[in-house]
């Protein structure tokens, strides 16, 4: 092997999967195994860094792998399949479409043929790499011949919080507690349990907390409706979101919650543990999907999203400054498995430990 290309559909800046993509063909090139990016899209401040994938075959070479950073549907997945390249699929999860039935035919019938391009790509490839035992699994069950589980590069630095922001939140809300959860406004994520949670967490223990949600709004008719739930609750004083926001804004947004509060219902990883352990946000989490794999242990795990249960997890962590003083050292230990040079050194252990055929050598 003398090169790992990397496909991905989309290069988008301050994206998980883009800033992966970018960060792993850093780690090759500094392993001396050349590597390019290659793509349906890139956005304008990344263009200069990615080739459109048509392009490739004028480009091959003896020797090359390729690798495709798989978690949306695209021509991509196509043109692969019909590449003699060893293939090697890096899996970040595609949502099944069941999500989605009822809320937007567009986006199920998008994840629809993602997940049959997953099983068609996964027998076919030499290698699956997941960020997670749990998106390893799936791989496995759609017959992919080998799996590595090495976990998504991203960087873990702390990030200074904007003061004005900071500053600003802390003047609209007050006193009361700050749930937060960060992740797109989508059915998967099932943030409408956050509202109900929240709603008898002010009955039972503090009627002036608050629920921050940030992410954007990917699907109009889930978020229509949970703002319609939020109404009719009488919660529309008490639940913000926000969307578009900096790093250091949204480094604000973690440092001004009391406690990081989960309760998605597939998450093939998720990438938010992490930034509230960086952040030092104490975390309560449904354990769905691989949230519990990603916690590990460095946060309240709950067998159920029941609104009681949730809110008087919440209490707990709140009333008890031992508790919460455990977690938030909990999750920095925790990050540590995560640090994004040993990772990268992984990746290049994998994927260089595989000839021109795709075969790993000793």
């Amino acid at each position: 092997m003398t090169a790992v290309h990397q496909f991905v559909p989309a290069l988008l800046p301050r994206d998980a999967t883009g800033d992966h993509t970018r960060a792993l063909r850093d780690a090759l090139r500094a392993a001396g195994i050349a590597s390019d990016i290659y793509v349906e899209a890139a956005h304008d401040e990344l263009a200069d860094e990615a080739t459109y994938f048509e392009e490739y075959p004028s480009r091959a070479e003896p020797g090359d792998v390729l690798l495709y950073q798989l978690g949306t549907s695209s021509p991509v997945a196509e043109f692969l399949l019909g590449r003699p390249e060893p293939l090697v699929l890096d899996y970040h999860n595609v949502t099944p479409e069941a999500f989605y039935a009822g809320w937007e035919e567009h986006t199920r019938e998008k994840v629809a043929l993602a997940r049959r391009q997953v099983a068609e790509l996964a027998p076919a490839a030499v290698l699956g790499i997941a960020d997670s035992a749990f998106n390893a699994a799936e791989l496995a069950a759609l017959g992919c011949p080998a799996t590595e589980v090495v976990p998504i590069l991203v960087d873990l630095a702390a990030v200074a919080a904007d003061p004005a922001e900071a500053s600003r939140l802390a003047a609209e809300h007050g006193p009361g507690t700050v749930w937060l959860f960060v992740g797109r406004l989508s059915p998967n994520k099932v943030q409408h349990r956050l509202v109900a949670a929240l709603w008898l967490y002010r009955r039972l223990y503090d009627p002036e907390a608050r629920l921050h949600l940030v992410g954007p709004a990917v699907t109009p008719a889930y978020v229509e409706a949970l703002d319609a739930y939020v109404a009719e609750l009488g919660l529309s004083g008490a639940v913000r979101r926000a969307e578009g926001l900096s790093a250091a804004q949204l480094a604000a947004w973690y440092e001004d919650a009391d406690v990081f509060v989960c309760l998605s219902e597939h998450e093939g990883f998720c990438i938010p543990l992490l930034e509230s352990m960086r952040a030092g946000t104490p975390v309560v989490a449904y354990d769905a999907g691989a949230v519990g794999e990603t916690l590990g242990g460095a946060g309240v795990l709950l067998d159920t999203w029941r609104p009681a249960t949730v809110a008087a997890a919440v209490d707990r962590v709140r009333r008890d400054p031992d508790l919460a003083a455990c977690l938030v050292a909990a999750g920095r230990h925790r990050l540590a498995a995560f640090a994004a040079p040993a990772t990268a050194a992984r990746f290049v252990e994998v994927l260089g430990g595989l000839d021109a055929t795709g075969r790993r050598v000793a």
